[in-house]
């Protein structure tokens, strides 16, 4: 009883606690759930009753499209007779971003006729995660791909044991390579790292974030990144089993009379006739608290909200933070404010998805928690995610590893009927491509469109319903061809597929 009535004391005094809320704003904020911003668009949405033609045609596959993937390859690649010697690369940032690197990596050694020595990974700032290459990605499938294209090692050799992280971050040496400007030309490479290849047989290139061009590419290098983002990538075993569970699970639900003591069942009631049946949504909730403070848009958590988000930028980046001049509703205007989970449930109920639809929740730690997610949760009822679907033994390997965790989610999403993802990342960007290559439905939320629609407090449900599906009519799925300084990543046409 003394122990409750601690607890409840912030709450029955909160005045006594207002001095502690103020040193400690992260702790508090979490407390204080944020109320729903939307409250009259959400009760009509609680209502809501979508007919059985717009369910079908929400869950209808792609129509086939001009282009299509295609297994184009350079009849003229070769390996070289003779390596000019060992390229490292050190890559930083999250998963999705060192996906990039490594298909840039391999692009490098193959523009240097150098041979590639699998890409280190750099323990995540944010995130803490140490693991390797090898902790996510397949190797031998890996190098096996690629075996026609480029050489590949998986260790230094012996003779440059003394060439690793630490001994290039103590002092300037003469074999790193730390000026590659941002998107650099093939010639830049040929100009600048050749010549340290040719003088000590190694050359280690950090930083290596963006950059190689994505313009101005022999058609060969192309291909080969496709060929390296599409085919060589695979993630280790455990993973794609752990994968592979995960989506049986979200096609084939428990029917309400099994019974079992494990938590990733849930009972699933009246779906057997409904549109949807055996299918499911995969939402990247990019709302973690890294997100939220790198934004200056108000969340509705409130004053302790706000102060967590500024102590959390002073101590990350001085308090540097995008955008910082505008105001919330300048921001929302322009569409450059995360969407909340309140609001991408508002999107997705708006869309016609009912109550009956099966939601996996591919992100890391939400920010406030399930009081933040409530709301979406109220929406769909049926939501799931890792560690609801999967026993804590089954999650073992991947626990506390940021990457794998979101390698996990890579997965499911690829496998999923359709994607969406609530705000632009590196995550969107490679699922996005990836899915496009493989022609499946993805829904790219108008950003614009949704913060002027969230600034109206007067629009009824009918109002704003009718808006978010014009304004999405082409944002599900529909290729678009790469414009100049695009990445290859995220539009895979036309470098990567063919014409049909």
């Amino acid at each position: 009883m003394a122990g409750a009535l601690l607890l409840l004391l912030p709450f029955l005094f909160p005045s006594l606690f207002t001095p502690f809320s103020h040193a400690l704003p992260s702790v508090f904020s979490e407390w204080n759930a944020p109320k729903p911003r939307h409250s009259r668009l959400l009760k009509s949405a609680l209502q809501r009753q979508t007919p059985d033609e717009q369910l079908a045609d929400l869950w209808r596959p792609l129509a086939e499209q001009q282009w299509k993937r295609c297994a184009r390859s350079d009849s003229m690649s070769s390996l070289p007779e003779k390596s000019q010697g060992y390229i490292q690369v050190f890559l930083d940032g999250g998963l999705n971003q060192q996906r990039m690197g490594i298909c840039d990596a391999v692009a490098v050694a193959k523009i240097l006729n150098a041979t590639l020595i699998i890409p280190h990974l750099e323990v995540n700032p944010v995130w803490q995660d140490s693991s390797t290459f090898m902790d996510i990605f397949d190797v031998d499938h890996f190098i096996n791909v690629l075996k026609d294209d480029i050489s590949i090692v998986r260790e230094l050799p012996d003779e440059y044991f003394w060439s690793t992280r630490e001994y290039y971050a103590t002092a300037i040496r003469a074999t790193r390579i730390k000026t590659a400007p941002v998107h650099a030309s093939a010639n830049w490479y040929i100009e600048n790292v050749s010549p340290v290849l040719q003088s000590y047989g190694i050359a280690a290139i950090a930083p290596f974030s963006h950059r190689l061009a994505f313009d101005n590419m022999p058609e060969d290098i192309q291909r080969l990144r496709c060929k390296v983002n599409f085919q060589a990538l695979v993630f280790v075993p455990h993973i794609r089993a752990l994968g592979d569970a995960l989506v049986t699970r979200l096609r084939y639900p428990p029917s309400t009379s099994e019974v079992d003591g494990t938590s990733y069942l849930r009972q699933v009631s009246d779906s057997k006739d409904k549109q949807g049946t055996g299918k499911f949504v995969v939402l990247h909730l990019r709302f973690d608290k890294d997100m939220a403070a790198h934004s200056a848009c108000d969340f509705g958590g409130g004053k302790a909200e706000k102060l967590a988000l500024a102590k959390y930028r002073q101590v990350i980046w001085q308090g540097r933070v995008l955008n910082s001049q505008f105001t919330d509703e300048e921001l929302r205007s322009r569409g450059r404010c995360p969407l909340t989970p309140e609001e991408i449930g508002l999107l997705l109920a708006a869309l016609g998805f009912d109550n009956s639809t099966r939601l996996y929740l591919a992100s890391h730690k939400v920010y406030g928690g399930e009081a933040r997610i409530s709301t979406l949760r109220s929406l769909f009822p049926l939501m799931e995610d890792k560690k609801s679907l999967a026993s804590s033994e089954e999650r073992a390997q991947i626990k506390g590893k940021a990457s794998l965790l979101a390698a996990v989610d890579y997965y499911v999403s690829m496998h999923s009927d359709i994607f969406i993802s609530a705000s632009p990342g590196n995550m969107h960007n490679a699922v996005v491509g990836h899915r496009t290559y493989e022609n499946k439905k993805t829904i790219r939320p108008s950003m614009t469109l949704l913060g002027q629609l969230f600034l109206n407090k007067n629009l009824t449900w009918p109002e704003f319903q009718d808006a978010v599906v014009e304004g999405h009519k082409n944002r599900q799925g529909q290729l678009r061809l790469r414009k100049p300084q695009q990445s290859i990543y995220t539009y895979p046409a036309p470098d990567c597929m063919c014409n049909s």
